[in-house]
């Protein structure tokens, strides 16, 4: 079968064969399957919950590379539409302006309630700069200060080079579910080996 045929048409999202071939593994997740999967969460799994967004990879790229005067432009739209205290950005260590890509995801969660920004890396310290920056912008979006509001959650650690997406969506869901919950993010156990496994299968 052509790699390039559609398997899936989904709201704003397109999947192709080499889109689902990704999940097979061992494999990097790519973009567009983190763009499907959160946007699932928000249109399905949290549709009744107005206090959860999810920013896909690419939005969340032109964040990161954009001036902060800028930042607006993407955020105002999409905040605009729902009454967002907790944002979700999928977070890559591509810094190209060019092309989508990198080598490491990870996951940023701006909290309102919390009024921090919580980062979680499953390969610690590999996406560290790349999170302080977006953190940084994203906190002077909603007129807050980096100092003190920033905040390196330890979590579950991958085992190999290529799931680190794995373990955004998972503590995507994980966090969303509590946060809809509790109203906080501050707080939220720490996903376990065998949720991950239970992601995968």
């Amino acid at each position: 079968m052509n790699s390039n045929v559609t398997i899936l048409s989904y709201n704003e999202s397109l999947l192709r064969k080499s889109d689902v071939d990704l999940l097979k593994g061992p494999f990097w997740l790519n973009d567009t399957i983190i763009s499907f999967y959160f946007e699932y969460l928000e249109t399905e799994l949290f549709k009744d919950d107005r206090k959860l967004l999810f920013i896909s990879p690419e939005v969340t790229q032109c964040i990161k590379i954009s001036p902060q005067p800028e930042i607006s432009i993407f955020l105002d739209p999409l905040i605009e539409k729902k009454q967002a205290n907790f944002i979700f950005f999928a977070l890559n260590d591509n810094e190209q302006t060019e092309y989508s890509g990198g080598s490491h995801w990870s996951l940023l969660v701006y909290s309102r309630p919390d009024r921090n920004v919580f980062h979680y890396d499953s390969s610690r310290g590999s996406n560290e700069n790349q999170a302080l920056d977006l953190a940084e912008k994203v906190l002077k979006y909603f007129g807050l200060s980096i100092q003190a509001k920033f905040e390196e959650v330890p979590c579950l650690q991958q085992n190999n080079g290529y799931d680190c997406g794995i373990h955004v969506l998972s503590n995507t869901e994980q966090l969303a579910s509590y946060a809809a919950h509790y109203g906080r993010i501050r707080g939220c156990p720490k996903i376990t080996s065998d949720q991950r496994k239970e992601k995968l299968s």
